[in-house]
C-alpha cells in the first residue's frame, strides 16, 4: 500500500516537472520572438496635407528600420545630417513610394527634406 502512494506520489511529480520545463520553452521561445527587430512608418506629408513628416519624431531600438513613405504635396525626400549613409537624396514624386533605413548605432539622427526645409519639414529618429 505505501509502496502504491510513493509510485503515486513519483508519477505526479513528474509530470508537474514536464509541466513546468514546457511551460519554461515557452516563455522562453515566446521571449525570444518578441525581441525581433521592427519596422515603423514615417510618412512624408501629412494626411492633412502639411509639409511635415508624420510623426517628426520616431523612437525605435538598435536594428529597427524606418520607412519613409511618400503621402502628400511631392517631391519629398530624407536627407540625415551628417549620415549620408541614412540618407535618400532622391526625391519621391508618386504617392506610396518608399524606402526604408535601418538604424544599428545608437543616437540621435536630424533629417529633413531638401525642398520643404524652409517650411520646416524637419524630422529626427532617436535610437536607444
Amino acid at each position: 500500500m505505501v509502496l502504491e502512494i510513493n509510485k503515486v506520489s513519483m508519477i505526479s511529480m513528474f509530470r508537474s516537472l514536464i509541466t513546468a520545463v514546457f511551460a519554461f520553452t515557452l516563455v522562453i521561445a515566446f521571449g525570444v520572438s518578441s525581441v525581433q527587430a521592427k519596422t515603423v512608418e514615417v510618412k512624408l506629408g501629412t494626411d492633412a496635407g502639411m509639409l511635415a513628416f508624420e510623426p517628426s519624431t520616431v523612437t525605435i531600438s538598435t536594428g529597427d528600420t524606418v520607412k519613409f513613405v511618400n503621402n502628400k504635396l511631392p517631391p519629398h525626400n530624407a536627407v540625415f545630417e551628417g549620415h549620408d549613409e541614412l540618407s535618400h537624396p532622391d526625391l519621391a514624386f508618386a504617392p506610396g513610394e518608399s524606402w526604408e533605413e535601418t538604424f544599428s548605432a545608437a543616437g540621435t539622427y536630424d533629417y529633413y527634406c531638401e525642398p520643404h526645409r524652409g517650411a520646416g519639414m524637419v524630422g529626427k529618429v532617436v535610437v536607444n
